[in-house]
């Protein structure tokens, strides 16, 4: 954004013109109205000279040798960086076909000579006021602009927020009540499992001392099957026990998921928190009516501790591998047919849209972490899905942008991310994707954050 008129600098102008006489005339004329006046006699001149320092505005001759007016103008609005310098043409040709040219290649104002003095001098004061206030209205338009972000920015981050605090007191308070219960039955499933083994071990030794036991006795045995009764009793025992084992194993995932009441930045194991989010993602990863299970693919290096937000950045695995299982459930809704599961693992479609007995790769998620810079971890998340165009790779990270039917996002997940990532851990969150291929979204944070004392709880 150019504009070189201020209080304190006079307005520059270029006056272009193949005669002599006339940039005297005009230069002393624009001159004694305060203008700062500089001079070429041709179109190369006028070129180097825009490329010296931006006029404010340009009189141009349309009849000049080798490179005529029209010429210049055009090279004028190709160049960025002079594009929106105002062009007045001036000649003396006054044939509406001639004005019509100058005004297609880019000029805003057309004298005719025998041109008037003040003529000249209100068309240029027109143009340069013009473009004042033009650059004003741009300026006002940005600072709109900026401002617009800046809300969308505090309306993310005090979504998050809530949706943070709500979030870690309602899984606090579910794995609360369940882990009660849940540990009460585990803890007596042992006591329980060894009580029936002695009352087995009784009846064992009831038929070792009594072969031969009353018809009733009999009787009740044959109508509880009780040869099966005691076969099966420790399978029971044995899947009550990994039932309980199981919530345990949930529980604990969920509170570490939350880390409720944990805000401050603490050392974490992300290979850890990214097995809780997968835990909790568990009932999306499984086989569903139109498509087999997604296969979890991890290669995990060897990462140190990670100082972070961790209930935050759990929010950002969370939201990304989301997002994948929803690229992959819609590359299968965009097929449009009932699946088949082949033979070798893979899965097709048969439809008018595809070939018959094509084969669809198995939907698939890979998680990849290693450390980089000897600083840095990156943790990478891809899949397989359906990829996204290239028409919205720029909006991804925008607040409320989402390309999900309405009720299915709120389109705040990757921009929630991208503040968690760049701003609270200065970081970065970069992505690549093929469409029909699947994308991947990569962190990069920080091992450490510099301004945060090294003295940390370890979880």
């Amino acid at each position: 954004m150019h504009f070189n008129q201020t209080n304190h600098h006079k307005r520059n102008v270029l006056v272009v013109d193949d005669t002599p006489d006339n940039l005297r005339l005009l230069s002393a004329m624009l001159t004694a109205q305060g203008f700062e006046v500089r001079k070429a006699l041709n179109g190369k001149m006028a070129l180097t000279a825009c490329k010296m320092v931006l006029p404010d505005v340009i009189l141009l001759d349309i009849n000049m040798p080798g490179m005529d007016g029209y010429e210049v103008c055009q090279q004028l609005k190709a160049d960025d960086r002079t594009c929106e310098i105002p062009v007045i043409f001036i000649s003396a040709l006054d044939d509406v076909l001639d004005k019509v040219k100058a005004f297609d290649v880019g000029g805003v104002d057309y004298i005719a000579k025998p041109f008037h003095g003040a003529e000249v001098v209100l068309r240029i004061e027109n143009q340069i006021n013009l473009r004042l206030l033009q650059v004003q209205l741009e300026e006002k338009n940005f600072l709109l602009q900026q401002a617009l972000y800046n809300l969308q920015a505090s309306q993310v981050q005090q979504i998050q927020n809530e949706k943070m605090v709500a979030l870690g007191q309602l899984v606090a308070g579910l794995a609360h009540e369940i882990n009660n219960p849940i540990s009460f039955i585990y803890g007596n499933l042992q006591y329980a499992g060894q009580y029936v083994q002695d009352l087995v071990n009784m009846i064992k030794v009831y038929q070792q001392e009594y072969p031969k036991p009353t018809p009733k006795i009999q009787e009740i045995a044959q109508d509880i099957d009780l040869n099966f009764m005691i076969e099966d009793l420790q399978n029971l025992i044995s899947a009550m026990y990994r039932g309980s084992d199981r919530i345990r194993e949930i529980v604990l995932a969920l509170q570490h998921f939350s880390r409720h009441d944990e805000a401050e930045m603490k050392q974490v194991n992300i290979h850890e928190d990214i097995e809780n989010t997968l835990v909790m993602l568990q009932h999306r990863l499984r086989e569903a009516v139109d498509r087999p299970a997604i296969v979890v693919v991890k290669d995990y290096g060897n990462l140190p501790l990670v100082t972070c937000y961790a209930s935050e950045l759990n929010q950002v695995f969370m939201h990304l591998l989301n997002n994948a299982i929803d690229a992959i459930e819609e590359r299968v809704g965009s097929v449009g047919s009932p699946l088949e599961i082949r033979g070798n693992g893979e899965w097709g479609v048969e439809n008018q849209f595809s070939t018959p007995h094509s084969l669809l790769p198995t939907p698939q998620i890979q998680i990849h972490t290693e450390v980089i810079n000897l600083d840095m971890v990156k943790i990478a998340i891809a899949d397989n899905g359906l990829g996204i165009e290239e028409s919205l790779r720029s909006r991804l990270f925008d607040p409320f942008f989402t390309t999900k039917p309405v009720g299915k996002g709120s389109g705040l997940g990757l921009s929630i991310s991208y503040q968690i990532v760049v701003q609270k851990h200065r970081g970065n969150i970069t992505y690549t994707s093929s469409v029909g291929k699947g994308a991947e979204f990569a962190i990069e944070i920080p091992i450490e954050q510099p301004d945060i004392s090294p003295q940390f709880s370890k979880s």
